[in-house]
């Protein structure tokens, strides 16, 4: 056994303080000081992370159920048949406007046609039968008597004065059929449209 000079712990002591471990001691204390705060804030992130988490789940499944029950509830042949009752009535209701506009149309023209009567026997005055005689009677109101009689309402211009449309009925084929008189067709051409229409 090989004995020393000096005391053992003495010379323990004297050979750790010539590493001088100290400043990594620091380091040490310092990097678990940093893993405890880095470790905790990792948690609370973690922590709040959850619970966000478990906000959304709980929405996630109301909304579910919210979703399956409206899902039960829903009918879809009811749902179609809704829709197409819908759809007759908003045609119904087209082909009643349409009738109604046409039978305005009609209704104007004759009122254009009256109003014109009453214009010329108001500038005839009370005399004005006796004065051409009796039985003769104005070209226009002939003209407009027969197309009448023939199922065709000639519709005037307010502005002008021109009868410019011909409002023409098919009572066989239920249909009416509007044809423009302006004067820019031949009058063949506008007395086939108006036999091709009856």
């Amino acid at each position: 056994m090989v004995l020393f000079d000096e005391d053992p712990v003495t010379l323990i002591s004297a050979t750790t303080e010539q590493f001088k471990i100290a400043p990594d001691k620091d380091s040490l204390t310092r990097i678990s000081d940093s893993l405890h705060s880095l470790g905790s804030t990792r948690q609370m992130r973690i922590d709040a992370q959850s619970q966000i988490l478990s906000t959304l789940s709980r929405k996630l499944n109301n909304l579910k159920g919210q979703y399956d029950y409206e899902e039960e509830r829903h009918d879809a042949g009811r749902h179609a048949a809704e829709m197409l009752k819908m759809d007759t009535e908003k045609f119904r209701i087209a082909k009643g406007a349409n009738d109604a506009e046409i039978e305005s149309e009609r209704l104007s023209g004759e009122l254009a046609a009256l109003k014109l009567q009453l214009s010329t026997l108001e500038k005839e005055g009370v005399e004005g039968a006796s004065r051409r005689g009796e039985d003769e009677v104005d070209e226009v109101v002939l003209k407009l008597q027969f197309f009448r009689s023939l199922g065709i309402d000639a519709t005037q211009d307010p502005k002008t004065g021109e009868y410019t449309r011909a409002i023409i009925r098919n009572s066989n084929r239920g249909d009416v059929n509007v044809v423009n008189v302006d004067g820019k067709m031949s009058p063949n051409f506008t007395a086939n449209m108006f036999w091709d229409a009856l």
